[in-house]
């Protein structure tokens, strides 16, 4: 008993330490000239829905939840955003070539069609970044339009 005890002491003070370890946080107060919501004629509707589904791990501004806070639950999340920002960033998307762009296109019209974004990890908290069947439609046949005229 007196072990368990010890090991109990040694995790709860190992818990209390690591929340002491910083996170960066992918925050600007910035929109810069090459986001996608500012290059692309994105209708509101759409907009509206990217922002909430797509941007807190698509773009260089995160609205962080409350449990952001607490380790190891926020290098999770930095991990996260890190991972899905190198995938792709709508905060530089007019930094890249419009082969590139058409690419990226392409790859958000196969995850959302096939269901892989939003993540199921990140809609079971983020409720209202969920796509309904209708929302699904019309961004994905925004995104085929916008892709035809880049390739076009």
């Amino acid at each position: 008993m007196k072990i368990v005890k010890k090991i109990i002491l040694v995790l709860l003070v190992a818990f209390v330490g690591i929340q002491f370890i910083p996170t960066e946080h992918n925050q600007s107060a910035i929109v810069p000239v090459t986001d996608f919501m500012l290059v692309n004629k994105v209708p509101n509707n759409i907009k509206s829905k990217l922002q909430v589904s797509c941007y807190d791990c698509h773009s260089n501004n995160t609205n962080y939840p409350w449990y952001n806070k607490m380790q190891p639950v926020a290098w999770f999340l930095e991990d996260h955003i890190k991972e899905g920002k190198a995938e792709l960033n709508f905060s530089k998307w007019d930094s890249l070539s419009d082969r590139r762009k058409a690419s990226k296109l392409s790859s958000i019209i196969k995850q959302i069609e096939s269901d892989e974004m939003p993540l199921s990890s990140y809609t079971l908290i983020h409720k209202e970044a969920r796509f309904s069947e209708e929302e699904k439609e019309e961004i994905l046949n925004w995104v085929k339009q916008l892709k035809d005229s880049i390739t076009n």
